[in-house]
């Protein structure tokens, strides 16, 4: 049976300064005048595909058999460990989901083939268009990786193929304030009655923490409690509001 959807997320992590050259870190670093800019903006490349890495990518595949869903959630993770002519080590989370561990090239590259064995897929994210996409375009990018998909084809006001939920529920309007603001998923889903992915407590701002702790166990499960989440906003958001 051929997936319908792909609920995918992301999880990034910065490069340590000592990753870049001198004029790197000059231009990075420009106009941080106190320890404190210095430090605000070292813990920003996370947030740059130019200066940081992908430790996790969560997907979560849906098909349905005319009556139910069916899931089927897999985990790609970065393991520092293991080079780019290693293939994939697969095995399991605790939450009993398919867990692959490799290189970033090699998580990208399994991606990208996941996608072109899937060509009729629809993606749906939370900002994927604004965040995951270009993230995975670009760091592929980085690595000389070809995407077998363009994920940022269409507009900003019309794109096929991938519903992100941020601009369905503010009606591709995102205003910093009113009736179309942008809120944060956490607020999204406590508003709709959805477990919040950080009730566990863990989020975006502690996987750099855990991933230089190696915890990347962790890391997968979050960004997959993250997916599953984001799934139920989609089926939240089609029920009542997809014309």
């Amino acid at each position: 049976m051929e997936p319908s959807y792909l609920v995918f997320d992301l999880e990034t992590v910065g490069f340590p300064l000592e990753h870049f050259d001198d004029v790197q870190q000059e231009y990075l670093l420009r106009s941080a005048a106190t320890d404190e800019d210095r430090e605000k903006r070292i813990n920003e490349f996370g947030l740059s595909p130019m200066t940081g890495f992908i430790s996790c990518i969560g997907m979560q595949m849906m098909t349905s058999d005319g009556a139910e869903w069916n899931a089927k959630q897999v985990a790609y993770s970065l393991d520092p460990a293991m080079s780019d002519d290693e293939k994939f080590a697969q095995t399991s989370l605790p939450s009993g989901a398919t867990w692959y561990r490799g290189s970033e090239r090699v998580m990208l590259e399994s991606f990208w083939k996941l996608l072109a064995h899937h060509r009729g897929i629809t993606l749906i994210s939370f900002n994927g268009r604004n965040f995951d996409a270009p993230w995975l375009m670009l760091r592929s990018a980085v690595h000389g990786i070809r995407p077998s998909r363009n994920l940022m084809d269409g507009t900003k006001f019309n794109y096929s193929g991938h519903i992100d939920l941020i601009d369905r529920l503010t009606f591709f309007q995102g205003a910093a304030s009113g009736a179309t603001r942008k809120f944060n998923f956490d607020f999204y889903a406590k508003s709709f009655g959805i477990a919040s992915p950080k009730a566990s407590g863990v989020d975006g701002s502690k996987v750099g923490d855990l991933f230089h702790a190696g915890q990347h166990t962790s890391i997968a499960e979050y960004c997959l409690r993250d997916v599953a989440s984001t799934w139920e906003l989609f089926k939240a958001w089609e029920a009542v509001l997809r014309f």
